[in-house]
């Protein structure tokens, strides 16, 4: 194996986390990422941290420039999220569809161990958190469906839709109405009929 090439799990789990961290608003429009401070920050070399950003670069998350470095993308304007919305939507009840006959306990051990994190940053209002408790949600629902190319799709939708997430959590005038719509989800899940459970997941996804 070559000592020099990055781990590719490792710049995943970084890319990962910046973003979430960009999506959830921890990291603000134009914020610039540098590849020592992240490198330090992550505890690896900069070769995991260039690949990361790389895979930003390529999902819209990130741009680099010359002389000027890598920083946070703009988000795109509001006419695109309104194209991508209903895209997320048929990717994720198509991956619902794809293994709702095989759901088990463990999948819903799962969604209740998120759920039990975005009920304390609901009662805490902490909006950040909820936000990436709604992805790790939704992306649990895509990785279930043990397609990667559903994955990648549905990474490369969701991190055009910033302005959704952050704007759609805050205009709740009481951020525990997001928590309880998430268990209305899974409550419906447990019910096993499929068609009422796409119409519900669809549903909360606008």
């Amino acid at each position: 194996m070559d000592a020099t090439k990055p781990d590719q799990g490792q710049s995943e789990q970084i890319a990962n986390r910046l973003r979430t961290d960009i999506i959830a608003g921890r990291m603000e429009e134009g914020s610039p990422l540098r590849e020592i401070a992240l490198a330090k920050q992550f505890k690896v070399g900069r070769g995991p941290i260039r690949e990361a950003l790389q895979r930003l670069s390529h999902e819209g998350m990130v741009v680099a420039k010359p002389n000027c470095g890598v920083r946070v993308a703009t988000s795109p304007p509001n006419s695109i999220q309104e194209l991508i919305v209903p895209l997320r939507r048929t990717l994720e009840t198509f991956a619902l569809r794809s293994f709702f006959q095989d759901l088990n306990a463990n999948d819903f051990d799962q969604w209740h161990s998120i759920l039990k994190r975005m009920r304390i940053a609901c009662e805490t209002s902490d909006y950040a958190s909820t936000v990436e408790l709604d992805i790790e949600f939704h992306q649990s629902i895509v990785e279930r469906a043990a397609q990667n190319d559903l994955l990648s799709i549905w990474l490369t939708l969701v991190s055009r839709l910033r302005n959704q997430f952050q704007n759609g959590h805050r205009k709740y005038d009481d951020p525990m109405k997001i928590y309880y719509e998430h268990v209305s989800i899974i409550t419906i899940f447990q019910t096993g009929d499929l068609e009422q459970s796409l119409q519900t997941l669809e549903w909360s996804i606008t």
